[in-house]
């Protein structure tokens, strides 16, 4: 048995393809879009993709599912969960008629090769999510090494059972959902304890509170050591532990469970925007289009396109671009050249995929020579925010998660993390200056950004509650 985890360390992501090598024959569990990744991996290991698998209607990224059924894959994915669960997209295929599917309730088998995979119904984190145990038939084995677990068990957590209600609206269903969620870690008690977990996300994802950085674990593992497992003596006691301080879901949650259920658009391959020209870029109306400037934060703030939106190339980029973007704006990126397939699979992933084209970064300069419209953003030192706070009485917004804005912030700021602000523009005032903090100034960084580009005036507090929080030296006498 061939088995290989393809990991997106920006939305902590994990599919895994699993293959028989005597028959060539593979299966994807959970891809993301850009499907042409898991292809090379397989070519180069002598298989084939026929089949993918979905542990569940996933909501932090788009599914590679629908894209590999486009290519001839039979499609595996839950039938469990009500009416509001279904995958709505199996006999749609481009150009009529139906994919190849097969749906699966608890207990049901399937085999790729000689590979077999049998479904288990872990209802908790959404009502329809599967696992899948993996049992290597060709080798011998007649019990099963391992079981993706989706997001159900992870390395030291669990899948948050909020994201019904707090992400996707469905009102009323978190505390249900982590009482079912009770009843499966029930059941996961009972699993071996030698199987392997391959979960669906490490470190880093916002599908739990407190993800391990290692990347498999197994079941007895888990029982002993997972906080969340632990919290399972009584199921009132789990319900209060498990929707305790989880992190404010990124505004794109709620599309991504719609599209995946209903089925993302085919692309057929990664989008390749065009070259934008110095005078096409003049062109560009930052109102009507997102342009993502990823460029340093003090190159930003020193000069950038009206309505450009900070948003670097680092390990939230995915994250902040899903919150600050709609759905259906064209995009422009301003970008180094060798990073713009970069950036764009990352935007495809959470759904952005309409480009009007990019820019290079380095000629920004030039640009702004040849009279293309520059701004710039206005960030304050503490001591100058101090002063700001006693002269201008700003509104104070802290755009960190709540969970750190209760452990401390500046007297008087309203908490909205900047991942829901696109949502919550109403809340801010545009008749008054706004004062933007996080922990460090990054987040509000680009918190600025989009309030500028929604016509508020704003500044930023350079270092954050970091520097807020200093001791503050004492006047020499």
């Amino acid at each position: 048995m061939f088995l290989r985890m393809v990991y997106d360390d920006k939305l902590a992501e994990a599919a895994y393809l699993i293959g028989c090598q005597r028959t060539g024959e593979a299966i994807v569990i959970d891809p993301e879009r850009d499907v042409d990744r898991y292809e090379k991996l397989a070519a180069a290991n002598g298989l084939r993709i026929v089949a993918v698998a979905e542990t569940h209607i996933h909501a932090d990224f788009v599914s590679g599912g629908r894209e590999l059924a486009e290519k001839g894959a039979k499609v595996y994915v839950s039938d469990e969960g009500d009416a509001d669960w279904k995958y709505q997209w199996l006999e749609k295929k481009s150009g009529g008629g139906k994919y190849s599917y097969r749906l699966l309730k608890d207990g049901d088998t399937f085999m790729v090769g000689n590979i077999e995979l049998k479904a288990l119904h872990t209802p908790g984190h959404t009502p329809e999510h599967l696992c899948f145990q993996v049992t290597d038939r060709g080798g011998g084995a007649d019990k099963p090494m391992g079981v993706a677990t989706g997001d159900f068990v992870f390395v030291g957590d669990l899948g948050r059972p909020d994201l019904l209600e707090s992400a996707a609206g469905f009102r009323g269903q978190a505390a249900p959902s982590a009482h079912r969620l009770y009843g499966t870690v029930k059941k996961f008690m009972e699993w071996p304890d030698y199987l392997q977990v391959w979960p669906a996300h490490g470190a880093g994802s916002a599908c739990g509170k407190a993800l391990g950085a290692v990347p498999t674990s197994t079941v007895g593992y888990e029982k002993m050591f997972n906080a969340s497992v632990q919290a399972a003596k009584s199921e009132q006691g789990f319900v209060d532990f498990i929707l305790d301080a989880q992190p404010e879901p990124p505004l794109y949650f709620a599309r991504m469970k719609r599209d995946n259920k209903s089925g993302p658009k085919v692309l057929g391959a990664v989008p390749q925007p065009k070259r934008l020209s110095i005078e096409e870029l003049k062109a560009i109306d930052g109102g009507k289009s997102a342009i993502i400037d990823t460029r340093p934060w003090a190159a930003f703030r020193g000069g950038h396109i009206p309505g450009s939106l900070h948003l670097p190339l680092n390990n939230t980029f995915n994250t902040d671009a899903g919150s600050l973007i709609g759905e259906a704006e064209p995009i422009v990126l301003i970008t180094e050249p060798g990073r713009v397939d970069e950036a764009v699979r990352d935007l495809i992933r959470i759904g952005l995929d309409v480009f009007a084209g990019w820019f290079d970064s380095a000629e920004m300069v030039a640009y702004q020579r040849a009279g293309g419209k520059m701004t710039s953003t206005d960030e304050k030192s503490v001591d100058e925010a101090r002063v700001m706070l006693d002269a201008v009485k700003p509104f104070v917004l802290d755009v960190r998660r709540l969970a750190e804005f209760k452990e401390g912030h500046i007297p008087g700021a309203i908490n909205i993390a900047h991942t829901r602000l696109l949502s919550r523009l109403a809340e801010v005032p545009k008749d008054r200056p706004i004062l933007v903090n996080c922990r460090s100034g990054a987040r509000s960084a680009r918190a600025c950004s989009l309030l500028e580009r929604h016509g508020f005036t704003c500044t930023n507090l350079a270092g954050g509650m970091l520097a807020w929080e200093l001791p503050r030296a004492q006047p020499t006498k």
